[in-house]
């Protein structure tokens, strides 16, 4: 695994250290099912930087991906791209750490992929991972043949001999929903030393994409080591999310919120909140200055 920090964080703010971290994923929580933003979501967002909490996005979405969706004075502090496997300080544009998957690692999880018979990209290093090449195994994944028409200006088919690879960022393997349980359970069992995260397909909502990353990537372990930096607790940190690729930050932030559109077994398990296109993002923030964010 290939680990670089290239720039220093601001560990403080000008009023002094945080008062917390409050991290939100993208699609479908912070961003509404129409690609725009709620004003009452973003006055939020706003008013919780003036207080002095730091506002953080974790989103599956390169660099690249998360640029073509945003404005450009969103109001938050960092953003936690690729699943965890780069942040960004957003003022400045920094890249602060990058993670990728070493030579050897990114050809195990190939031959395993195509042993199993999956259609899948391969990522480049960031800042350029949204450039991938693909393998098509199958004829007919129309989810698969979606992501490749909306990204074909930087896909190419992989045609390189397999006895070397270049380090990479991810393989992302997209798999139709009647044999989705199947599929992820298999690549988990036989590569139990990478993470591997479900994803439901943002493209068709049915489909699942299997990611697979270094070991130690994910959007809880990646905001670990941002919380650290930062030096706040994790009695102080606040969670909102929507997907099942949420499920990890969920779990380890100590206040936890899903959005109403959120899988039903997930809202079983979290506090809830307001929808994406509801002001979700809001009522959790307000809820967090009425809780762990109300005594500084």
């Amino acid at each position: 695994m290939i680990i670089s920090i290239d720039q220093q964080l601001d560990k403080t703010l000008a009023g002094g250290p945080p008062r917390g971290l409050f991290i939100m994923d993208f699609d479908g929580t912070l961003l509404r099912s129409d690609r725009a933003f709620s004003d009452i979501d973003l006055d939020a967002l706003e008013q919780l930087g003036e207080l002095g909490i730091i506002r953080a996005i974790a989103t599956g979405r390169s660099l690249y991906s998360f640029n073509t969706a945003v404005v450009e004075d969103l109001p938050v502090d960092y953003l936690i791209f690729s699943m965890g496997a780069g942040i960004l300080q957003h003022a400045g544009k920094k890249i602060v750490r990058s993670v990728s998957l070493e030579s050897h690692e990114v050809k195990r999880a190939y031959q395993n992929l195509k042993t199993n018979r999956l259609d899948f990209m391969i990522h480049r290093v960031i800042p350029d991972n949204h450039m991938f090449s693909y393998f098509r195994s199958n004829e007919g994944n129309d989810d698969f043949e979606r992501r490749l028409k909306l990204y074909s200006r930087f896909a190419v088919p992989f045609d390189k001999p397999t006895d070397g690879f270049d380090p990479a960022t991810q393989l992302l393997a997209v798999v139709p929903e009647r044999v989705s349980q199947a599929a992820l359970g298999k690549v988990r069992r036989e590569l139990p030393d990478y993470s591997v995260i479900r994803t439901t397909s943002p493209l068709d909502g049915k489909a699942t994409w299997i990611e697979i990353f270094p070991t130690g990537v994910s959007k809880s372990r990646t905001a670990a080591w941002l919380a650290a930096e930062l030096k706040i607790d994790i009695g102080k940190i606040v969670s909102v999310g929507n997907d099942y690729n949420d499920l990890d930050l969920l779990e380890w932030t100590a206040n936890s919120y899903v959005v109403d559109n959120a899988p039903a077994d997930l809202k079983k398990r979290f506090a809830g909140v307001a929808s994406n296109n509801d002001g979700g993002v809001a009522e959790a923030a307000r809820r967090s200055l009425e809780g762990p964010f109300s005594d500084g």
